[in-house]
């Protein structure tokens, strides 16, 4: 966390670490696994909530948890620009980290995979690894898609990749 700033580590040190080391395909220990996963989740998300810092919704969208989708949004400008997230737990959960999607941003930026899978190898994914089996996906959340909103959304803004909903709403009226 050397380099940090003071707000991340605050951030970082106040989402529950995770203690089962288990995937999709490990039974009891993976439904163990979940339940910690949720904690962390609802940790994370009442602190945002107490620091006025709400910025996402997810919820597993099949009974195994290994589907989850949700929104996320980043406020520009006093705009709110939200969008759709979804990802899957990899088998190999949780040594490898999920691949974060926003579909809806698919080419619209070099910082994207295929599909919409957000950049996350250069500074993320060797975190995780040093961090695995403790991170979860708050942590995913956390130290891989808040920063990438942060630095990807101005610039997709500014360069007119993006359009706010009113001013989508507005130019499609005229």
């Amino acid at each position: 966390m050397e380099g940090w700033d003071p707000n991340t580590k605050s951030t970082l040190t106040q989402i529950p670490l995770l203690t089962t080391k288990a995937g999709p395909r490990d039974g009891s220990a993976w439904t163990q696994r979940l339940k910690e996963e949720y904690k962390s989740l609802i940790a994370y998300t009442q602190m945002n909530k107490s620091n006025d810092n709400d910025w996402f919704r997810i919820s597993a969208s099949n009974p195994e948890g290994t589907r989850w989708t949700g929104k996320c949004w980043y406020v520009y400008n006093l705009l709110k620009y939200e969008f759709d997230l979804q990802f899957d737990i990899p088998i190999t959960y949780p040594s490898t980290a999920p691949e974060l999607e926003l579909p809806e941003l698919d080419g619209k930026t070099q910082k994207m995979y295929r599909g919409g899978k957000i950049c996350l190898t250069v500074h993320f994914k060797p975190l995780w690894a040093k961090n695995s089996p403790r991170f979860g996906i708050a942590h995913a959340l956390c130290l891989g898609l808040a920063p990438w909103l942060a630095a990807e959304v101005p610039i997709l803004v500014d360069s007119g990749m993006i359009k706010h909903k009113d001013d989508a709403t507005t130019s499609t009226e005229s």
